[in-house]
């Protein structure tokens, strides 16, 4: 082989190794970026799918709706009127406790609605949620969960006390948050 054979051997290895490393890297920081954006979603996620790549896929998909999604933050008028609407709530929880757990799912469910969420389905809202509330998705899944077992009269007082306490948590954060996650 002549020395300019070798040259262009020695040449197209390395634009190939630079490429497998330029490869490797943008999947590095996808990764990071969906583990920081989507908390201990990601995890759940990647466990319930076949491979990485058709998770983070998915991950990807749901930043994109939610981009289109027209997300907004509430009136202070309107905060306040929740938090009020939640204290009345809290308050119903003594005398009717099955009846305060279905009715904060129904305010959460408005507030989420008023910020521009789509609220057609459970699934889809937790997708929806994802985006922007990873941190505080699975209190909301725990949440609604007991609140299926209370309506087939299946759940405990504590138990409804621990829906109470879940959608508790999604619920401060839509009603304080202002745009973060955009």
């Amino acid at each position: 082989m002549t020395t300019w054979a070798w040259v262009a051997v020695v040449v197209v290895a390395v634009v190939a190794l630079a490429a497998v490393g330029y490869f490797v890297l943008q999947q590095q920081k996808r990764r990071t970026h969906l583990r920081e954006r989507f908390g201990p979603e990601y995890e759940r996620i990647v466990a319930e799918h076949d491979n990485r790549r058709e998770a983070e896929q998915e991950l990807l998909s749901r930043e994109q709706r939610h981009a289109e999604l027209d997300i907004r933050p509430l009136t202070q008028e309107s905060r306040d009127t929740y938090a009020n609407r939640w204290t009345e709530v809290q308050e119903r929880f003594v005398d009717a406790p099955g009846f305060a757990v279905t009715e904060a799912d129904q305010l959460v469910t408005a507030v989420m609605a008023e910020r521009g969420y789509p609220t057609e389905n459970f699934e889809q809202r937790v997708s929806d949620l994802s985006v922007g509330h990873a941190a505080t998705l699975d209190h909301y899944r725990t949440a609604h969960e007991i609140s299926g077992r209370a309506a087939r009269k299946e759940a405990s007082t504590e138990d409804l006390r621990q829906a109470m306490v879940h959608y508790r948590a999604l619920f401060e954060e839509l009603l304080q948050e202002t745009t973060r996650g955009r």
